[in-house]
């Protein structure tokens, strides 16, 4: 069983390798859903850590139909994160009516050049996920991240088996979303799973905001997935 850890920071990628990962998924904010990390993250994790390194490409919070300046964003970072070794993109773009975006998605295959390219959790908000499958096959993309369109793989793992029957190892399909150690078995064992994602945190105490803990640097608890602020 390949398991891939979801990072947010060098020290979790750290962490990773030494728990005995077999790949990472580097982010930031992982609060957020997981958005580009920082050149400097990309740089340090490919210094201190040897397994592989998927990088997510991700320039804000919310939905997955961006604007064209966004997607110059995106471009960007993944020219950066492939130039300084990234072992492969983790994107999703999506048409304003939640299809997939043909034309950006293979813009981002052909900036990964060669390397894995991973359609992210956008799949789990498509209308139709085995049309989805079959373009995103047809894309030339490696592997889907999926909870099976539910708030957690362990709840949609009927879907998440099916897609891997309709995959017919075409394409890979690997569970993420609310995946921890009490659930992992069932996850593998309903959905016939190879591989798993999944992101496992412990609480560090950080005390330098202690003196003010009405002070609150976010915007929202719990950010809209269907609006962003501009």
């Amino acid at each position: 069983m390949l398991i891939e850890i979801c990072c947010g920071s060098l020290d979790d990628a750290i962490a990773s390798q030494a728990g005995g990962a077999d790949r990472i998924e580097l982010n930031s904010a992982l609060f957020l859903g997981g958005l580009t990390p920082t050149a400097g993250t990309l740089l340090e994790v490919k210094r201190q850590v040897s397994i592989p390194a998927m990088v997510m490409i991700r320039p804000r919070v919310g939905g997955f139909h961006y604007s064209a300046g966004e997607f110059d964003v995106m471009r960007r970072d993944a020219e950066f994160a492939v130039e300084h070794g990234a072992d492969g993109l983790v994107f999703g773009c999506l048409q304003d009516d939640g299809t997939i975006d043909r034309v950006r998605t293979a813009r981002l295959v052909e900036l990964a050049r060669g390397r894995p390219t991973v359609f992210h959790r956008a799949f789990d908000v498509v209308p139709d996920p085995f049309a989805a499958l079959e373009l995103l096959i047809d894309l030339g993309i490696t592997r889907i991240l999926t909870s099976g369109q539910e708030e957690s793989a362990y709840n949609g793992t009927e879907l998440i088996r099916r897609l891997i029957e309709a995959a017919r190892g075409r394409i890979e399909i690997l569970p993420g979303g609310g995946i921890d150690p009490f659930n992992m078995s069932d996850v593998i064992t309903r959905t016939g799973t190879r591989q798993i994602h999944l992101a496992l945190f412990r609480t560090r105490i950080d005390r330098s905001c202690a003196a003010r803990a009405q002070v609150f640097f976010g915007g929202q608890l719990r950010p809209a997935e269907d609006r962003i602020d501009v």
